[in-house]
């Protein structure tokens, strides 16, 4: 499986624990940056995660900020992106039980690194139910397709 990370300046240190918990398992892992904890632009990274998960050329991403709330909002106007901000395992499973999460969002202000490494080890292996949950996101994906008309 392909993943794409990405973070601002206060996610960085935390996008750093994810990244080496991928590359240590069976992952392949697209770290578009940030690459230190100098002050930049969160909407540049949750852009270009999202955008290559949107395309395919990633299965997943996982965006982290201080709070996760820019993160979210900005990989959510992405079309087909599905970015959930998720601070314990219960919302992890239901964002990808339910919702089918594509894009996992952290707060690296808020959430530390060991519930990080086990909320990201959940989310990636819980798998979408389908079912009555792919009628709604057949919902949202036609509200999408409809917004350019």
């Amino acid at each position: 499986m392909k993943i794409a990370i990405g973070s601002d300046h206060a996610g960085f240190e935390l996008k750093e624990d994810v990244r080496k918990l991928l590359e240590a398992g069976s992952y392949e892992v697209l770290d578009i940056g940030t690459h230190c904890d100098d002050s930049v632009d969160y909407p540049d990274f949750g852009i270009g995660v999202a955008k290559l998960v949107a395309s395919g050329q990633a299965d997943r991403g996982i965006l982290v900020c201080g709070t996760g709330i820019g993160m979210s909002i900005v990989a959510n106007k992405v079309r087909g992106v599905r970015a959930s901000l998720i601070f314990d395992l219960y919302t992890a499973i239901q964002s990808r039980k339910h919702l089918d999460a594509n894009v996992l969002v952290l707060a690296g202000r808020i959430t530390g690194k060991g519930l990080a490494e086990e909320i990201v080890k959940t989310w990636l292996s819980t798998e979408f139910e389908g079912g009555r949950h792919q009628k709604r996101i057949d919902k949202i994906d036609a509200f999408e397709k409809n917004q350019d008309r």
